[in-house]
């Protein structure tokens, strides 16, 4: 496994984090390198809620930020979106829904959300009411529930892309409470296994061989088990007695473990990805299961033979499949620290808007985020000063982001004293690092992380470019790697964090929310700031020679770029259902799609803009599909009544700059002395980012590198070959369609085909 090789690597950190021995013991600071964290909450502070509803089988750190932590947080859980189910634990039991028949749209969101009038509970037929609801178990992509009364319990297993739902029984039989008289279509009450239809929706329940059923005609049904402690259920693609027959098959071989695995290999910049379920067999001999998968997942499969099954969901069709595992493989089409040096730039312009950043002072609050978007916007401006040739403004850049980051990388100041701002403090309770002064939730709620702390982790990155030894483990490495392991711990094992906090390795993506407690299920909206912290780990690993967390980060940053492109923008228009005519999603929620809104405004402009920014060298993949990018800007200018845009006027042209550079040039020529960049944005990445596009065009995605730093840019069938490489040494790199190109160590190399290499 992909994670297991970094844990050898990373256990001499993990053990100086952990037993390091602090030199302000009663302030509960904890040194690491050069930096610290505390273990204490500083004055005044908030933090998240003490309560974990768990059992005392779960003993790791507990998951947030997944589509099933509500469960983990209330006393019983919000609604749950394990597609193509619903789900939702309640006093009297689970309430299960299947969206898949009642899929809607209009013109501003896609729904699925799960209705509380249907279609049935399925709870204890000795316990009317039970105390909560507790994680019992989890893995990489299921979960189990545990309701116990006394000496009376019902387990429920259930899990992304599984139709199924599992059940096992202590003193009692499973009773299923319909919100109306379902129709029974197969079976009767002396089979094991019966066929029902509820408003519209498809089940078979499977009852273990001998058990019989009463109740039938009304709306209680219940399985007699007869000594017997199993049960499952499955959403049917329909009414079918064959149907329910193959799934017969798969419903009494119950998971008890999935796991995510990944490879990426620079020979051809291919990421793996290997999904495996463990089964138990409750009857025969049968393993394995039947799966339904996503299309960032089934498009993209590696072998897996598809049954002629498909479900309907809210992120489009779902196909299905069957057996213990399958795999995926997708192209990794590189990142870059920024974009060159090849623009069609006024460079004294240029020089003008370097040199306006560079005497600004910050004046934003001092939260994780607002400091956050500075230490982006400044990360960004340094190699651009570099490239124009101002040391002084590049080493003023660079000095702004050591200062913040080493106040933040450390939990006493100067003489030794305590912070009280500006620190780290590490809530053992969730496993979770939390910054303060804390803000969107990330305290109490534990929201955003990935978002926020990926800011600091790609300025650290631009340190680490050109500063190997503020990198190292003596110095800022350590805490730069415990901010990674928060948001995005490759061990399973890790004593500190749990895996993967914030990306979903089924659906594809991250999620926003710590708790995840919203009907409509749990949410992300803003998927391009998680390409940003996704992008930091290739950066970060690559500057520090630490590949594995570089390759977690092509990992993560990979399947994420594909699920952006299916789910927010559906590029390939396959996705969106019919009604639905919004040209990207502005909110990705399990139950639903949004394209109106963010959470503070239906601005136009940021309902778009909040899903391309920061705009760096880390967005290419926003043009790998100019004809949508056009669509998408038209569609904003649509929806805001014109071009008199009230925000964020500088990502509209960079945006723009992806289908058409010259208009955007010529927007932002006009516009730029009353233009007010965006908070993480400055007039200077705006300015040089379109006159790159202007001469380079676009990413070309079918043209792939063996190093990870690296874009090919396509302007009418002319392509250009970047490299910026990051180690000492100079390499050799070659491209998929033969290109070979000579990289010295440390800097950007380019090559335009007919044209003589060129450096910078």
């Amino acid at each position: 496994m992909q994670y297991k090789r970094w844990i050898t690597a990373a256990l001499g950190a993990v053990i100086c984090v952990s037993l390091t021995a602090s030199a302000h013991a009663d302030t509960g600071e904890v040194l690491t390198g050069a930096g610290s964290y505390t273990t204490v909450l500083p004055p005044g502070a908030a933090e998240a809620q003490p309560d974990i509803y768990k059992t005392s089988r779960v003993t790791g750190k507990m998951p947030t930020n997944d589509w099933w932590s509500s469960l983990a947080w209330d006393t019983y859980s919000e609604a749950q979106y394990p597609h193509p189910l619903a789900i939702k634990n309640e006093e009297s039991g689970i309430q299960i829904f299947n969206p898949s028949p009642r899929i809607s749209a209009d013109n501003t969101a896609i729904s699925g959300t799960l209705d509380d009038t249907r279609d049935f509970t399925v709870g204890h037929s000795g316990v009317a009411t039970f105390p909560d609801a507790k994680v019992d178990d989890y893995n990489d992509w299921f979960v189990r529930a545990e309701y116990k009364s006394g000496t009376k319990s019902m387990k429920v297993t259930y899990g992304h892309g599984s139709p199924f739902v599992y059940f096992t029984y202590t003193d009692g039989d499973p009773q299923i409470s319909f919100h109306s008289t379902p129709e029974i279509w197969y079976g009767n009450a002396s089979s094991s296994a019966i066929g029902v239809t509820i408003d519209g929706a498809h089940y078979g329940l499977y009852g273990p061989t001998g058990s019989t059923w009463s109740g039938i005609g009304s709306r209680k049904l219940t399985n007699s088990l007869h000594g017997k402690d199993y049960f499952s259920i499955a959403a049917l693609p329909d009414n079918k007695p064959a149907i329910l027959e193959k799934y017969r098959q798969y419903a009494y071989s119950h998971v008890t473990d999935t796991e995510v695995s990944w490879t990426y290999d620079p020979l051809t910049s291919e990421v793996t990805t290997t999904y495996t379920y463990d089964t138990e067999p409750k009857e025969g001999s049968r393993s394995g299961t039947i799966f339904a998968l996503y299309p960032h997942q089934w498009k993209h499969l590696s072998s897996t033979h598809l049954l002629p099954y498909i479900y309907p969901s809210v992120r489009g069709e779902m196909k299905t499949g069957e057996g213990s595992s399958f795999q995926t493989k997708m192209k990794f089409t590189g990142v870059l620290p920024s974009l060159p040096d090849k623009g069609s730039y006024d460079r004294d312009k240029l020089a003008q808007y370097i040199e306006e950043a560079k005497d600004e002072d910050y004046y934003g609050a001092p939260d994780t985020y607002s400091v956050g978007k500075h230490l982006g916007k400044l990360t960004a401006l340094v190699p651009i000063a570099e490239q124009i040739g101002d040391t002084i403004a590049a080493e003023r850049f660079r000095s702004k982001i050591r200062s913040r980051l080493e106040d933040w990388f450390k939990a006493s100041d100067i003489s030794g004293n305590p912070n009280v701002s500006e620190l780290f403090y590490y809530n053992s309770q969730w496993g979770t690092l939390i910054g303060y002064p804390a803000s969107y939730g990330t305290d109490i709620e534990l929201n955003d992380h990935h978002i926020h702390y990926g800011y600091f982790l790609k300025a650290a990155a631009e340190i680490a470019r050109t500063d190997k030894r503020w990198a190292s483990d003596s110095q800022y490495g350590p805490m730069v790697q415990l901010l990674i392991r928060d948001i995005a711990s490759m061990d399973r094992n890790d004593p500190l964090f749990p895996f993967l906090r914030n990306f979903d390795p089924y659906a594809g993506h991250s999620w926003s929310s710590g708790h995840g407690r919203f009907g409509d299920g749990n949410n992300n909206g803003s998927s391009a700031e998680t390409m940003n912290a996704w992008a930091a780990l290739i950066l970060w690993g690559e500057a520090t020679g630490d590949t594995d967390t570089r390759d977690l980060g092509i990992y993560l940053y990979t399947t994420e770029m594909n699920a952006i492109n299916e789910y927010w923008f559906d590029t390939a228009g396959t996705n969106a259902s019919s009604g639905f005519t919004r040209s990207n999603a502005s909110i990705i929620w399990g139950g639903k799609t949004t394209g109106d809104s963010t959470m503070w405004t239906a601005n136009p402009e940021e309902v778009h803009g909040v899903n391309w920014l920061p705009i760096t060298g880390s967005s290419l993949y926003l043009t790998q599909y100019p004809s949508y990018a056009g669509r998408n800007y038209e569609t904003m200018v649509n929806e805001n009544k014109g071009t008199d845009f009230n925000a964020w006027e500088d990502l509209v042209y960079m945006y723009l700059a992806i289908s058409n550079p010259t208009e955007a040039a010529n927007m932002f020529a006009a516009q730029a002395s009353s233009i007010v960049p965006e908070q993480g944005n400055s007039k200077a990445n705006a300015y040089h980012w379109i006159h790159n596009l202007h001469t380079l065009g676009t990413q070309d995605p079918d043209i792939t590198s063996d190093y990870p730093l690296y874009a090919v840019f396509n302007k009418n069938g002319h392509k250009t070959y970047v490299v910026y490489n990051m180690t000492e040494s100079e390499k050799t790199v070659t491209f998929s369609d033969g290109m070979v190109m000579t990289a010295p160590p440390n800097r950007f190399t380019s090559i335009t085909k007919k044209e003589s290499p060129h450096e910078s």
